[in-house]
């Protein structure tokens, strides 16, 4: 399976937390949409197997009128060898979802909306600077649904200093009300660059209290679980048949594609051979430059716009822990034991023996899953089984 990513770098605003790449500005917008689509057919020799999964993120692409979108999903399907059924995801800010935008997204081949609603309440969503209310983020669910979008994800935000476990339980109620399929929920992190970062460290509002978030994150995974959601990745709880599959294909280690600045891509080459082993470490990821002017100008004078690396066998290693030890598919004794050397594999076992009688992994046929109280410390567990010359 492979996918492809479009980052369409563009937001109405701000919002206090981000630091992805993005623009406020729509002033290069029309060269902006030319780069992509001279991207995507540049590279359209670069992978042969079939498309499976499409994805469009930001920024905010629901910001783009139909005319962009259709000329975009033109572009892909004219020169990659696309899955008849496939899963076909836009980012959406609650306030872009009208009726009329929802007819176009739908008559574009769209089937998943992922909505950032991020609160349905409104001193929250003040404090994160977002755009909409959370009348509009109610109200964009509604039209969803009426529009025939059943493949529906929400992103919601814990660990706020203005949330309180009594809050975030009526946000989680929201989810369980519109009988929303998938949820993605995500612990507030705190970056440098960002107007949340400057608010903190100049003392305007408190530091976040890691005890909140811990707690929150305890009532998020008892909630989901009533709710019929399978955690299947740490920040991601979906019910049966709405697992994101493009966002799947990642932590499987999957080759993807990603066109627009800042993208990244991963892909696959053919495995070497160590004696009787196949090791996958000769894959190579590549990452635009995160600079909308920068892109546009290489697009469109030839130049280069990105870099590249191919993933050594200890890269590969720890980036096989750090996205198998966060799903519910977990660390498979056998993928270890087939693509990495004898080195890897004794470090793997020599720091496992830590936690297999704990009470944060448990075995299931022949691989190595979190527990509940394991996902807590998620980041410890996995720095431990890290290696690291």
């Amino acid at each position: 399976m492979s996918g492809i990513y479009i980052h369409i770098p563009f937001c109405k605003q701000s919002c206090s937390y981000c630091d992805f790449h993005f623009s406020t500005s729509l002033k290069y917008k029309t060269e902006m949409i030319g780069a992509i689509i001279k991207e995507i057919a540049s590279r359209k020799n670069q992978i042969n197997s079939v498309i499976n999964t499409i994805y469009f993120g930001g920024g905010t692409p629901s910001l783009m009128n139909n005319d962009d979108l259709l000329i975009l999903v033109e572009a892909v399907y004219k020169n990659y060898d696309v899955a008849e059924k496939i899963e076909f995801t836009i980012e959406c800010n609650p306030d872009d979802l009208s009726k009329e935008k929802l007819i176009q997204l739908k008559s574009a081949g769209i089937n998943r909306l992922s909505i950032g609603v991020q609160s349905f309440i409104d001193e929250e969503l003040r404090f994160f600077n977002r755009a909409h209310t959370a009348a509009e983020a109610e109200t964009s669910i509604k039209l969803s649904q009426d529009a025939g979008f059943d493949n529906i994800t929400i992103d919601l935000i814990y660990g706020s200093p203005l949330l309180t476990n009594k809050s975030w339980l009526q946000n989680l109620n929201k989810v369980a009300k519109y009988n929303i399929p998938h949820l993605s929920a995500y612990s507030l992190t705190v970056e440098k660059k960002t107007a949340l970062g400057h608010q903190i460290s100049t003392g305007k509002i408190p530091a976040l209290i890691d005890d909140n978030t811990n707690n929150q994150f305890r009532v998020l995974i008892e909630e989901t679980k009533k709710m019929g959601f399978t955690q299947y990745e740490v920040s991601n709880f979906g019910k049966e048949g709405y697992y994101s599959q493009h966002n799947s294909n990642y932590w499987k280690g999957e080759e993807y594609l990603g066109f627009g600045p800042s993208a990244h891509s991963y892909l696959k080459n053919s495995p070497l051979k160590r004696g009787v082993r196949s090791v996958f470490f000769n894959d190579k990821r590549c990452w635009n430059v995160a600079n909308n002017i920068k892109y546009i100008k290489a697009l469109t004078d030839g130049s280069s716009y990105f870099e590249e690396e191919i993933i050594d066998e200890i890269t590969a290693y720890n980036e096989y822990i750090l996205t198998r030890l966060r799903t519910m598919w977990g660390v498979d004794f056998a993928y270890i034991k087939t693509n990495f050397n004898e080195e890897l594999n004794r470090h793997f076992e020599q720091e496992l023996k830590r936690y297999l009688n704990s009470s944060y992994l448990h075995q299931l046929n022949n691989k190595v899953i979190l527990t509940d109280q394991g996902i807590l410390i998620t980041d410890k567990i996995t720095s431990d089984l890290f290696y690291v010359k």
